[in-house]
This record gives C-alpha cells, structure tokens and sequence, in this order.
C-alpha cells in the first residue's frame, strides 16, 4: 500500500490510502491535516496504517508538532491510531464532541480528551474548524463532521463513500456513486433525522467536501448534500 498526498484547499492536504481488496473494487481510507500554528488531523486511520499516515503528516509538518487529533465518530479506520499519534505527538490532544467523550473517549484515549459543544470553534491561526454534532448521520450516537470556516471545507466523514479508487478532488457527480456505496454496504442509519440533518450541512454552501472514502468534491455542493438527502429519505419510505 501507498499513501498519496494531495492538498485540497489551502493548507489542508488529503491523505488517502488504497486498500484494493475491500469491497468489489476496492476502497480508500483518507485522513486530512490542516497545516497551521495548530496542525490539525481528521482521522487518524486503523492502527496498521499509523506508519503510512505518520509519513504523510511528516511529508508536510513535524509529526512532533500535532495539536488536535480529531474524527468523525468512534470507529477503527477514524480513530484506530489515535494512542499512537498521542505518543508521537506530545502535546496533541484529542477533540471531540461532549457525548463521544463521555461515551467512549474519555476511556479510550491514554490523554484526557477535549471535549466540544455543539458549534464550538477552534482556532488553529488561519484556520477556524467548527463542530457541528449530527448524531446517527451518517451512524453512531457520537457522529460529528468538521467544518472549516476560511476555506469553507466540509470534513464530511463517511458521508459520500465511494467505492474504488478516484481523484483526489472531483468535481463531477458523487451521489451516484455514493448511492452505489450504500447499495453494497448499507452503512447508514436511517431516521427521520437522516435527510434533515444532511439539509442543515448544505444550508453552510461548502467550497469542498473532504471525503473518508473516495474522491472529494468541488463542484455544487449544496446540490450534492441534497440530493444525497433525497437518496436517504427514499430509502427509508422503502425500508422494510
């Protein structure tokens, strides 16, 4: 396996590994640092790929100099290597929202974790990440996205997952894609919440969509989070 590294939008670099016998054509798992005063990671990536993402963070900022180790909800490939990255990164802490820190982080992690209020910023110097709690979107209680608030850059976690392995930035269509994805998987919960709470992330009018798995996207934005909203509410009238 290879990590590439790409830089999405300014100061903020996608690194994305391919694993090509998940799924029927294979899957990418993606991490993203914002390179500032504060260097900030979403996703840490599973613990046997903590060498591959020590790497790419060294490629663009000392790993030594990590400040916030952050992620999606508690899961494996988004959280698997936070102990390892606390270790390699003394004065890094680990932010996530008040209910994963009470539910799971503040067990998990071998540093206390910091725990955020729903909207909370932090400042990182040129970048401000907002957190935004969406719980069960796309699953677990826990689930939260980024948003970055100077370059208007979703960090969308699992939403839009891709099967195989495309561009670092796309800007054509996704929600295909992504439909097919949940065809295979059937990742998401689906709640009456589910398409509301994607309606709420369009309503931001992202630049960018930083994706974990699969291209990114930086065409209409807006378009694609309800569309794929669309997609969730019609899957749940047909649930059985």
């Amino acid at each position: 396996m290879t990590t590439d590294v790409a830089e999405i939008a300014e100061g903020i670099y996608r690194f994305s590994t391919f694993v090509p016998d998940i799924g029927p054509t294979g899957f990418t798992f993606n991490q993203y640092l914002i390179d500032d005063e504060q260097p900030l990671l979403f996703h840490t990536g599973p613990r046997a790929m903590f060498p591959f993402v020590a790497e790419a963070i060294e490629s663009i900022t000392p790993l030594r100099g990590l400040r916030w180790i952050t992620f999606g909800h508690v899961e494996a490939d988004e959280c698997g290597a936070m102990n390892n990255l606390l270790a390699a990164a003394p004065n890094a802490e680990v932010a996530h929202g008040g209910l994963g820190c009470m539910v799971s982080l503040n067990d998990l992690a071998d540093r206390p974790p910091r725990p955020l209020e729903d909207g909370q910023v932090i400042e990182l110097g040129r970048h401000r990440v907002r957190h935004i709690d969406t719980p069960h979107v796309p699953h677990a209680w826990e689930a939260r996205v980024l948003y970055e608030e100077t370059t208007k850059t979703l960090f969308c976690g699992d939403l839009f997952t891709q099967l195989g392995q495309g561009p670092a930035l796309a800007d054509n269509d996704i929600v295909g894609p992504a439909a097919q994805a949940e065809d295979v998987f059937g990742a998401t919960c689906l709640t009456p919440r589910t398409g509301p709470t994607i309606r709420e992330l369009a309503a931001l009018e992202p630049t960018t969509l930083a994706v974990m798995h699969g291209s990114c996207f930086s065409g209409d934005t807006a378009a694609a989070l309800g569309a794929l909203a669309d997609d969730y509410d019609r899957r749940l009238a047909t649930a059985r």
